[in-house]
């Protein structure tokens, strides 16, 4: 999680973007936490953790309550009311998952499996999250999204 923050704070200085750090660390955090960013930023980056997995519903609904839309990594978490997100193709890295696991139960040692970094990446964008947002997503973004949730 670090790893992403941080790449994510360098990547919104090179395009000029003052970045706001909220931590949460239980679930009573996340409400208290949108309070004072209502108005001070315009979206949320949401950084992928376990945390953020099990509770990605009640937090996509505490930003969409204080207006602030949300990028996040994987489709899930879009799925469950983000408004997008653009990461590696989960179904695709479960595959790969399960393809080593099997080698490995087929005795191949693991260190002669290799690592591997994801070859494919999509982009989500939640319709509906958009429309509760009041914001108009534009065709063209639209037809570069490989899904989009209405």
């Amino acid at each position: 999680m670090a790893t992403e923050r941080n790449a994510a704070i360098a990547a919104a200085h090179v395009l000029g973007l003052e970045t706001v750090i909220s931590e949460v660390r239980t679930a009573e955090d996340i409400v208290p936490a949108m309070e004072p960013l209502k108005g001070v930023v315009e979206a949320l980056y949401v950084c992928a953790s376990p945390f953020v997995g099990v509770y990605r519903a009640r937090i996509n609904a505490a930003a969409l309550a204080a207006r602030l839309p949300t990028m996040e990594l994987l489709r899930f978490y879009t799925v469950s009311g983000g408004l997008l997100s653009y990461g590696p193709d989960s179904v695709a890295m479960w595959r790969r998952g399960i393809e080593s696991r099997d080698k490995i139960l087929r005795r191949t040692k693991p260190t002669d499996i290799p690592v591997e970094q994801p070859t494919k990446f999509e982009l989500v964008v939640n319709l509906k999250t958009a429309k509760a947002l009041g914001l108009t997503i534009s065709e063209t973004f639209l037809t570069r999204a490989d899904v989009v949730i209405e």
